[in-house]
């Protein structure tokens, strides 16, 4: 059902707005249940807005403090969107996915093994822990990886066995389209993507899903070849942040992996996963200016890398949970010019086989490539 009417553009920026200062909702239980803290897109919702489902933060101290509110639902399932009272578009929310009511012979719920991203997105982090979590000096200072897992929404390592037993049930169910496999750091030298081979093998096994796996950069570009030999089809390094003093005040730890092992990584996994099937997260909003995120993007772009710029938001239980995030003007200053860029580049996020850059649910990017 398309719920707006407005242009490209308008729409691209209404998302990135919404994105950057959240959303009040008259009625917080609609919609898929949403979640705090977790590796993912926490303290979000996701919604339905002119054809796009989109993640929009609802729990953070911004989103409270929001312009923007959105109505309860009338019987239809539509609701209104008012900035300062006047309506300016209208949302419906996704259903609560059958999936999720479900559990495995030894009574773990669906949903602590694997959640529903967007609509038709499966999202799993393999190992809810990381080397750095626990010592601030060394942990990212954004990641509430381990508040989910604090707070009982999750479990601690999610098996092979499990991953497949779900991922299976919310293709038949859910109609899921792809899935996302990341993990926190277990080590510092194949950084994961073991676990990902190990639980991409029975995912391949149990169901025809396209898979996207997230790690750091490994430390021999052999790991490249074994995950797409076992069925991983596209592949997530996430930068974060791309100037030198912003890593390593936000994420001491991951600093440690310099920017040039990351280029070099980037060019080992391109030539392993094909052009625009090797993607990287951007964190807009802590501290690197917009011509910074704007040169790096330009580099990636250049070796057939998908800078998926997104706009940082503040997690309940994290260090920055106070930290402001970006406003719509810092972001209208990097997304138009990025999406110029992907799009004189052909290097589109429909073009990739999965992940969070296809999905584009946290950012307003895909918008603005059309």
């Amino acid at each position: 059902m398309m719920l707006s009417t407005q242009t490209n553009v308008g729409l691209a920026e209404l998302i990135a707005d919404l994105q950057s200062l959240g959303l009040r909702l008259e009625d917080s239980e609609v919609g898929v249940t949403g979640r705090r803290g977790g590796a993912g897109p926490s303290d979000h919702k996701a919604v339905n807005l002119a054809g796009r489902t989109v993640m929009i933060p609802i729990a953070t101290v911004s989103a409270c403090e929001s312009p923007f509110v959105a109505s309860r639902p009338d019987v239809h399932g539509i609701s209104e969107i008012r900035r300062d009272g006047v309506v300016v578009s209208h949302i419906e929310f996704p259903r609560q996915p059958l999936f999720y009511g479900l559990q495995t012979a030894e009574g773990i719920p669906y949903s602590q093994i694997a959640t529903l991203h967007s609509s038709d997105v499966l999202a799993t982090t393999l190992l809810q822990s990381c080397i750095r979590y626990g010592n601030r000096k060394t942990s990212c200072q954004f990641c509430a990886i381990g508040e989910s897992l604090a707070a009982g929404k999750t479990i601690l390592r999610k098996t092979a066995e499990q991953l497949a037993e779900v991922a299976k049930a919310a293709v038949e169910l859910d109609q899921v389209k792809h899935m996302v496999m990341t993990t926190g750091t277990p080590n510092l030298t194949d950084r994961g993507a073991a676990l990902l081979c190990e639980s991409a093998v029975a995912v391949k096994a149990a169901v025809d899903l396209p898979i996207q796996g997230q790690c750091e950069p490994p430390d021999d570009d052999i790991w490249f070849e074994r995950m797409k030999a076992v069925g991983i089809d596209s592949l997530g390094m996430h930068l974060e942040a791309v100037t030198p003093e912003v890593r390593s005040r936000i994420m001491p730890g991951k600093a440690s992996v310099a920017m040039g092992r990351y280029m070099d990584a980037f060019d080992a996994a391109v030539a392993v996963f094909g052009r625009g099937q090797v993607s990287t997260y951007i964190l807009a909003g802590l501290g690197d200016t917009p011509e910074a995120i704007l040169s790096v993007s330009e580099r990636l772009i250049a070796k057939g890398v998908y800078p998926f710029v997104v706009p940082f938001v503040p997690i309940t239980g994290t260090p920055l949970a106070n930290h402001p995030a970006p406003t719509p003007g810092f972001m209208a200053q990097i997304l138009p010019q990025l999406g110029a860029m992907l799009k004189q580049a052909n290097l589109l996020s429909q073009d990739m086989k999965a992940g969070c850059a296809k999905c584009g649910a946290c950012s307003a990017l895909a918008s603005y490539e059309v």
